[in-house]
């Protein structure tokens, strides 16, 4: 087996409504086609591809039980992850979509790289990064621009 890719992530939520609405609002995800699922829940879409999904904890934790899935109790293997990470292409756009969304967010950038860099937060706490690579990003030598 060889791995080539994250295929997408599951965001366990209380409120899948605001998660849902967070991560169109803030990344310009959109909601798509899901298959008839055990839980209630979304799939979010980017360039034709479910990369979120997002499944109601406590009817994801039942089903997930139902089949035999370890369910951690809460500040289990979920809290070790540090944050999720999107590429963009346009880091301006990625800013001021933000910006207008009224979410606070960590400028830092890479020089080195080529990269800046976008840290947030989604409704459940889940830190998010969005990574935009340029080549004008190693002219940014300031890390919290």
């Amino acid at each position: 087996m060889s791995v080539e890719r994250i295929e997408h992530f599951l965001l366990l939520s209380d409120d899948i409504d605001a998660t849902r609405d967070f991560y169109c609002r803030a990344l310009g995800l959109r909601t798509g086609e899901r298959p008839p699922l055990a839980f209630p829940g979304y799939w979010l879409y980017a360039n034709g591809r479910p990369l979120v999904h997002i499944a109601e904890r406590g009817s994801y934790d039942a089903h997930a039980a139902s089949i035999g899935l370890d369910v951690p109790a809460s500040g289990g293997a979920a809290m070790r992850i540090d944050h999720i990470a999107f590429a963009a292409t346009d880091y301006v756009e990625a800013a001021e979509r933000l910006e207008r969304g009224g979410i606070a967010v960590t400028r830092n950038a890479v020089p080195a790289a080529g990269l800046r860099q976008l840290f947030f937060a989604d409704p459940d706490g889940v830190r998010i990064e969005v990574n935009v690579f340029d080549h004008d990003a190693t002219s940014h030598t300031d890390e919290r621009e």
